[in-house]
């Protein structure tokens, strides 16, 4: 397949000399005082904060560079790979919208596999997906909504649910077990939908509300509605001094979901996100409803993962937002589900395999192709919940610096989250982050957090007017995070003059901060803590 969205101004061996003059710069600057500072008073500053108590023993990889000319303005442990969280994205996030088109959207439809006579359809019909991650359960009612306006009122044969396009492999290499239920490491299939507008494809929302009296039930729903999870209440109503929270959780291998704890009377209903096991299932089963109440009956059973015939003819269909748009709860809202989407749908696209293997080939060869040495780093999985990614900062310094030129970088720029801004979908992950300071609404960073974890990549113009790239990658710490020692860091580039910067102190940062606290030391980013805890 020809790669999409390259500029056709530079023939290959320009675009591969001015890859190798950028690699280049970035290389020729090598600290050789301080932590790795070469004396300067920036150098000094980040030195400085990068000496935090809380980083004894830990790793630390720091890259900051000028984004016009490559200068490195500073580095620590530049080529040291580490674990990315989420940062990964970034990878995998440039490469779909080179690989695959700002334009790009997903489809579903709706298939005959036999003839029509009157109002039935003999054979089977076909749902087939192609990995939308945005399918809501009004799009399957729409979906058949249509059939039932053309007329059909009866499927002789059965429901079919095409999810290969992408292979059955549900779950990526290294996720954690002990998350298989959280709704942040839900199931990829080529066919499934999301329970609200954040576009969590392949969960269910579980809304507990209290019982009237202390030692009532309390009563609990699934958002989307459907009869594919069986929820099994074993909560209680307590007097509002005794609730200490309900706790949510799926069998393995199950749709089985338990409510556990209590919830106090009066409280206002609490709201948990669960994963489904075996999300093509989940899809069939919300649009045989769907097809049941606008009067389609379907004679047969549901069958999974099969592909529709050949010629089989097309009855509805809907498509997604397009893929510039598509960025926005990717990046903003950091969802690990369309990352992994949109790593096996450029497997599809290129090379004809929706597999994690060939969607990070086809990645591997995007950033190739940009002149990155993609020897020097391990990607796993296209979100960043493996633990097993491993990247030096200087390769997400080199990659934000080079896709600066790239005809769709306006678009993906644009789906950054920013600094301090209150908008969820603008700030997301960085809504509560470094406000009050220079870098607020002027940093546009990707940051991921795992246990042990906190990373931020991005860019800021500094005090002169000049913009910089960063990647910071803080990893093997004990404390329940560091995210205000990034901070600190890009707070100091947005102050900070060619010949003048002083630290920012991390603490005064965290102080300003609400709700974001993680007490439980999950090393979870706040958008996979819900609400979204920015």
């Amino acid at each position: 397949m020809t790669r999409r969205g390259r500029s056709g101004r530079r023939g290959p061996w320009i675009r591969g000399l001015a890859a190798a003059l950028a690699l280049g710069a970035l290389a020729w600057a090598v600290p050789v005082a301080g932590a790795d500072g070469d004396g300067s008073a920036l150098a000094k500053a980040l030195d400085a904060i990068l000496a935090d108590a809380r980083m004894a023993s830990g790793a630390q990889g720091v890259v900051v560079a000028d984004a016009r000319s490559g200068e490195v303005l500073y580095q620590h442990a530049a080529g040291d790979r580490l674990m990315p969280g989420s940062d990964t994205k970034v990878l995998t996030s440039t490469a779909a919208m080179a690989l695959l088109g700002p334009g790009y959207r997903f489809t579903t439809d709706v298939l005959a596999g036999g003839a029509r006579h009157g109002a039935v359809l003999d054979g089977d019909l076909y749902l087939r997906g192609s990995g939308d991650p945005t399918l809501l359960a009004e799009d399957y009612d729409a979906l058949a909504a249509r059939l039932a306006q053309a007329g059909i009122r009866r499927v002789a044969g059965r429901l079919v649910a095409d999810d290969t396009r992408f292979d059955d492999q549900r779950l990526g290499r290294a996720w954690g077990a002990d998350d298989e239920a959280s709704y942040y490491t839900a199931q990829i299939s080529a066919l499934s939908l999301a329970p609200d507008t954040d576009y969590d494809t392949g969960t269910v929302i579980v809304n507990v509300t209290p019982g009237a009296a202390a030692g009532d039930r309390p009563k609990a729903t699934v958002t989307p509605p459907n009869r594919y999870v069986h929820v099994d209440v074993r909560a209680t109503t307590t007097t509002a001094a005794a609730g200490d929270g309900i706790a949510v959780d799926r069998a393995h291998g199950t749709n089985d979901i338990t409510v556990d704890g209590s919830i106090p009377v009066g409280a206002d209903p609490a709201r948990q996100w669960v994963s489904v096991w075996d999300p093509t299932g989940y899809a069939a089963a919300v649009f045989r409803d769907a097809l049941a109440r606008h009067g389609i009956r379907v004679a047969g059973p549901t069958r999974l993962g099969r592909a529709a015939p050949h010629g089989a003819r097309q009855l509805a269909a809907h498509r997604s937002m397009p893929l510039a748009d598509l960025l926005i709860p990717l990046l903003k809202l950091s969802n690990n589900m369309h990352a992994e989407i949109l790593t096996k749908a450029m497997g599809a696209e290129v090379t004809g395999r929706g597999t994690w293997a060939a969607g990070l080939t086809a990645i591997d060869g995007y950033l190739k192709g940009l002149g990155i040495d993609t020897g020097t780093f391990r990607q796993l999985d296209g979100s960043g919940l493996s633990r097993m990614n491993i990247v030096p900062a200087t390769v997400f310094v080199e990659l934000l610096r080079l896709v600066r030129e790239e005809p769709w970088f306006a678009d993906w720029y644009r789906a950054l989250p920013v600094a301090c801004d209150p908008q969820r979908f603008v700030g997301g992950t960085l809504r509560s982050r470094m406000c009050g300071t220079p870098a607020a609404l002027n940093a546009r960073a990707k940051n991921g957090s795992l246990t042990g974890v906190d990373t931020l990549s991005g860019y800021v113009t500094d005090a002169g007017g000049r913009e910089l790239v960063f990647s910071i990658l803080l990893n093997n710490h004990l404390a329940d995070d560091v995210d205000d020692i990034a901070d600190a860091i890009v707070v100091t580039l947005a102050s900070s003059r060619a010949d003048e910067a002083v630290p920012a102190d991390p603490r005064s940062l965290r102080a300003g901060r609400p709700g974001t606290a993680r007490p439980d030391g999950s090393g979870l980013e706040c958008a996979w803590r819900k609400p979204l805890m920015c």
